[in-house]
């Protein structure tokens, strides 16, 4: 998570610059620049908010508070997040987990990030977490996903950041007119699906993103459905 905190920083130093390009522009213009636009500091501050509470309150009140009200998570078989966290026993030591990869919409209202994570007697594994932004401009999580590997996820020097093509004419200081669809991000440009094969023991996850005219395959994975 030091990692994390280390690119945030940076990404925090960069977002100051261009808020003095933006200095003279009006309160409601730079919120709507901001709503409007990838966000990927946004995104992994809020990674970073989630893996602190996990270790300082609790691992499953940290997934109750970061998700939405309709999250799915894999027990192994998918099931509403918040129903099955309601009052669940926390472990005696929560997992730890650190984002190597972003992946976000244009606008920002989607994001997936994927990386490592590490939990007690030296378990370690693979996650993806996809992230949606919130009408105050929050992200929550609303599906999460992982397993275990034999070795552990080498992590990257440096966290990979992504941003989807913006549509012909889009303009980054308004809102997306485009309304919500379910495994897309507003605009479009950044989408998501997952499938459980016939015999019920795999399931698939796949990422698009906008790029270079068409929507291109960035993350493509399986997971064993174990239980």
């Amino acid at each position: 998570m030091r990692r994390l905190l280390a690119l945030l920083a940076g990404l925090t130093l960069g977002a100051s610059a261009l808020g003095a390009a933006h200095a003279r522009e009006s309160r409601q213009e730079r919120r709507d620049r901001i709503m409007s636009g990838a966000n990927i500091a946004g995104v992994v501050a809020a990674e970073i908010a989630f893996a602190r509470e996990a270790q300082e309150q609790g691992q499953w009140k940290a997934f109750r508070d970061f998700a939405t009200k309709d999250a799915v998570m894999f027990v192994p078989q998918p099931v509403n997040a918040r129903d099955w966290l309601k009052d669940r026993k926390e472990p005696a030591q929560a997992v730890d987990w650190d984002a190597h990869q972003v992946w976000s919409s244009c606008d920002g209202s989607l994001a997936v990030t994927r990386g490592g994570w590490s939990g007690p007697n030296g378990t370690h594994g693979v996650f993806t977490t996809v992230w949606r932004r919130q009408k105050k401009g929050e992200y929550l999580w609303e599906l999460d996903q992982g397993e275990a590997t034999a070795e552990p996820l080498k992590a990257p020097e440096f966290l990979e950041g992504n941003i989807a093509d913006c549509p012909v004419g889009h303009d980054p200081r308004q809102r997306g007119t485009q309304p919500a669809v379910a495994k897309a991000s507003n605009d479009g440009t950044l989408r998501y699906d997952w499938t459980i094969s016939p015999d019920g023991k795999t399931r698939h996850f796949e990422v698009w993103m906008a790029s270079g005219g068409t929507m291109k395959s960035v993350l493509n994975a399986d997971f064993k459905v174990e239980g």
